[in-house]
Formats: C-alpha cells, structure tokens, sequence
C-alpha cells in the first residue's frame, strides 16, 4: 500500500486539519454555539441589520447564558470555566453570525463579567455574576470617551468622595448593550488614579442613550454612557486593582476573543463566496472554474486558515497562562486586517450580489470596519508591538 493511500481525504472545509487539534469537549462546544447561531440568528441578523435594531437582545442574552456562552471562561458563580480555546470557538461561531452577537458576548462576558471577577469583591461577585452568568442581567463597560479613545489615561470621567460615597461624572462613548445595561462597569479619574466602579443603571443620575445612524454594528445595541452627580456607595469601586492595568487587562482578554471572532466573519463570507463561485455561470460555466476565481478562493482560503491556526495557537498559551499583551495584538491587528480583505474579494466573487443581504458579506464587511477600531486601532497594535520589537516606546 502506498503512503498517499493512508492519507485522509481533503477537506475544503478543514484543509490545514486544524480540528485534529480539537478534542471531543472542543468540538462539542463550537457545535452547540453552531447550531443555536443557525437557528436563533441567522434566519434573522439580515433583517435586524437592515433595520438597525436587535429587538430580542434580552431573550437572546437568557439564551446564550442557557448555553453557557457568557463569562464562558471564567471560574465559579454560575460561569462554565471553558478553555480559552473554547471560549475562542464559541467566538468564531458566533460572529460567523454577526459580529454584533459576537460584541454582545464579549463585552458581558470578557469585560463586564471578567472585570468583577478578576477586581470585584466577594459581594460584588455574588451579587452580580451568577445572574449575569444566567443572561438574567446585562452588562456594559464604560472606557472610551468622546474625546478619548486610544488615550484612556486621559479620560475625564472622575470619581470624588463625597462622605462615605461616591459621586461620578462623565461620559463614556460607543459603549455596547449600554441602552440594555442593568449594570455598567464605568471607569474614572479619582485622587488615587484610575479606579473602577460597579454601577447599577437603575441609580440616578445615570442614563444611556442609543446611537443611532450607523453604517456598521447595526445588529448590536450601541450607546452614550452619562453620568450627572451618580452617587455610589463605597462598596462601589473594584477594590483590587488602582490605575490603567484594570481596563487594559480587560481588554486584553476582550480582543482575544476577536482574533477568533474575526475569522468567523471571514469564514462566513469564504463560504458564501466558494458556494457562488460552483454555481453562478458565466461564458458557458461556472465562475469557480476560471483562474482567476481560482486564486482569489485560494489566497482567502490561506489567510482564513493560517488566521484559524494563529487563534489557536494564542488560546493554547492562554489556556497555559504564556499569553502576553504584545501576541494578543499580534493576533489582533492579522486577523481583523486579513478577515475584512477576504470580505472583500469575497464580495468581487459574487459582483454585484456582493452587496445584497440576502448574502452576508457586505454586512460582515462593514461590520469589520468597526472591529478593526475598537478595542485598539490598527494604529495602536502597530505601536505595541513596535516597542515589543525595539524596546522603543513611541507612543509619545
């Protein structure tokens, strides 16, 4: 028997064979995530895109906590203490969705959920977690401002004492599920630098308006976080961390989850542009069978999977606890830049169907565009791993 008969097939779908790196509890989790993504999401996303809304956030947030989806890799308090490996599968699974649910997973979950889990006190992890954990309570967190995106040490926002209380003011911007928010994780100036505070968005004083008019995220609620004279008490604040290490840990663990979210979107458009290609004729036969098409498929099919196996290997030094900032960026700033170029070779496949809903590319797209400037321009990956590279901060 010759060695290239023992070989197993190959797989369009799979053709690095990264699930061989899968086990069982892996594969169970990105088919659970799958199959709730096919059937609560996608027979809809085009339309709450088109109309800018996600009418059932809260019924899909009870869902997804049902599944064990948020705070998935957290410990304790209702959580499922997933591998990162998981929790990334169950990220490619859902913005291969929209990466508007996708958004709603990661903000409750690797930066509401993570903060009061990692920086929150014994009382505020029972108090919120578990109902968190459940979908029963939404949760936002509150960094950038209107004048401060990719500079939080500048933020405005400040936290005086007042007695025994807390009293915040400021505004936060382009805050995910803020509008749906039963808790916001807000972060301010105060004497002792940056502190954050857990606060209920029933308290006075605190209000978030939806943003309206946008072009990308239209599946997501995306909202103005104000805070007038919001009176806390003490037991308010993150007692276990002081300073810019508190958010920035946070989003560290968040933009882990995109550098698997952002192939999902990538995968999803992949896919309906290798479906197109086999059955849309031109000149006599399928478009799939001239060169050209060839290797446009081809060069989204390398970058898709070498992105796959790049998120994988970073889950694995997370799972083992090896995982630096400066790789996270590095899986960042590839993945997100290489998803939205596969987007959009992917819509030339399919010309001008490429821009229609009724195939999901276009929306994966512009939705990319936002991807890519949160949670760290490009910019901002760029530098980081500039000054990993040569021990030279340019920052300022």
């Amino acid at each position: 028997m010759s060695a290239s008969s023992k070989l197993p097939p190959f797989d369009p779908a799979d053709p690095l064979g990264i699930d061989d790196l899968l086990d069982p509890e892996d594969l169970a989790v990105r088919d659970t995530v799958r199959a709730w993504a096919a059937d609560r999401v996608l027979p809809y996303v085009a339309e709450w895109y088109e109309k800018g809304e996600l009418p059932v956030i809260r019924e899909l947030a009870r869902e997804l906590g049902s599944i064990g989806a948020l705070g998935m890799s957290l410990e304790g308090y209702g959580c499922a203490g997933a591998s990162a490996v998981q929790y990334g599968l169950a990220c490619l699974e859902l913005e291969a969705a929209d990466s508007g649910i996708r958004s709603l997973v990661s903000v409750q979950g690797s930066l509401a959920m993570y903060a009061i889990h990692r920086f929150g006190s014994e009382e505020q992890r029972q108090t919120w977690l578990p109902r968190m954990a459940a979908g029963e309570v939404i949760g936002c967190f509150g960094l950038t401002e209107p004048d401060h995106g990719s500079d939080p040490a500048s933020m405005r926002t400040s936290a005086k004492r007042d007695g025994s209380d807390w009293v915040l003011n400021g505004r936060k911007m382009w805050i995910t599920n803020g509008s749906v928010a039963g808790v916001a994780v807000v972060w301010a100036q105060t004497e002792e630098g940056i502190r954050g505070f857990v606060v209920p968005t029933d308290t006075p004083g605190f209000s978030a308006p939806e943003i309206k008019h946008k072009w990308s995220l239209r599946a997501s609620v995306t909202s103005e976080l104000v805070l007038d004279d919001v009176r806390l008490p003490a037991d308010a604040v993150l007692p276990e961390v002081t300073g810019l290490r508190g958010p920035l840990s946070c989003l560290s663990h968040a933009r882990y989850g995109i550098v698997w979210g952002a192939m999902g979107a990538a995968r999803a458009s992949f896919e309906a542009a290798v479906d197109y290609a086999k059955s849309r004729e031109q000149f006599g036969r399928p478009i799939g069978g001239f060169q050209l098409t060839q290797a446009k498929l081809a060069d989204m099919a390398v970058e898709l999977h070498k992105g796959i196996l790049l998120a994988h290997h970073l889950g694995r030094r997370m799972d083992a606890g090896r995982l630096r900032p400066e790789q996270v960026s590095f899986g960042k700033l590839n993945n997100v830049r290489e998803a939205i170029e596969i987007c959009r070779t992917a819509r030339t496949i399919l010309g001008a169907n490429g821009i229609s809903l009724e195939y999901p590319v276009m929306r994966h797209a512009t939705n990319l565009e936002s991807v890519l400037t949160y949670e760290g321009t490009v910019e901002m990956h760029q530098l980081v791993l500039g000054k990993a590279l040569t021990g030279l901060d340019a920052f300022r």
